[in-house]
């Protein structure tokens, strides 16, 4: 990766589109939404473990090269000119290997209050009152609690990205993650990319929070969710009112991990 890589993960419906449409204005950087990297290393370290009879012919080198050349595939049309943020709610999982294969590489995760997330999905699940969601596999009952059981679950939308960044914020490699919360992104835009440039190294750019476009509306609706990935045009927090009942809202409040300092004990960044 000729300029380098860095990578965006963190938590769901958490402003990681929006911190991806706000690096894309830069010209030398380049950002998205989830690719499909993180899907094909986890194919790549499959192939190269023993559940592969052939890996006995493999030496760790032979590995890493393999594991690195998945990402210089992918990017190979964009390395050379650009620095890349690749997006992906599992890298939190992967902290040590990423940082064998790109020793510069920092994560930057982006974070919310919990039952704002659970109340994020709700909105948008009620707005596409003629669709139904992959994202709870197209199943056309359900309630909120329901609903809000299933995002939570260990292998849900968001209690696995949480758990995953549970196990990064106590992870040796813990002093590669800066914790970016929604609301700072919204409330100070400049503030939480000056922090970012800051944190990764790269050069400071003057971004543009009044005319913030990205397109994935084609991606959305193939999920069955359009809006999922939708960015207002300009950097602005959404005041309103939860639509969660007020038991399912006390039950995760606790959930925001990273506003409790004795949990944080690695002195993890948080914006």
């Amino acid at each position: 990766m000729k300029h380098g890589i860095h990578f965006i993960s963190g938590l769901p419906r958490s402003g990681s589109t929006l911190l991806s449409a706000l690096i894309l204005q830069n010209p030398s950087l380049h950002a998205g939404i989830s690719s499909p990297v993180g899907s094909l290393l986890g194919a790549m370290l499959r192939g190269v473990s023993q559940d592969n009879e052939s890996a006995v012919l493999m030496d760790d080198a032979q590995r890493e090269i393999l594991l690195r050349g998945v990402f210089e595939g992918y990017y190979h049309a964009l390395q050379a000119t650009h620095t890349i943020f690749d997006t992906n709610r599992g890298w939190t999982t992967r902290l040590a290997l990423l940082a064998t294969l790109f020793p510069e590489a920092k994560i930057i995760c982006c974070v919310r209050h919990i039952p704002w997330i659970i109340d994020s999905v709700e909105r948008l699940l009620r707005a596409n009152r003629f669709e139904l969601s992959k994202i709870f596999a197209y199943d056309p009952s359900g309630t909120v609690y329901s609903r809000a059981e299933a995002l939570m679950a260990p292998n849900g939308m968001v209690g696995y990205a949480l758990a995953a960044l549970k196990q990064a914020m106590h992870s040796p490699e813990s002093n590669r993650i800066l914790l970016l919360p929604y609301e700072t992104l919204a409330r100070e835009p400049a503030f939480a990319l000056h922090t970012v440039y800051e944190f990764t190294g790269l050069q400071p750019f003057d971004h543009d929070f009044e005319n913030i476009t990205f397109d994935a509306d084609e991606f959305d609706a193939r999920l069955g969710t359009p809006g999922l990935h939708r960015v207002r045009p300009m950097a602005r927090p959404a005041e309103r009112e939860t639509i969660l009942p007020p038991d399912l809202w006390r039950r995760f409040e606790r959930e925001s991990i990273w506003r409790q300092p004795d949990f944080n004990s690695h002195g993890v960044r948080v914006v």
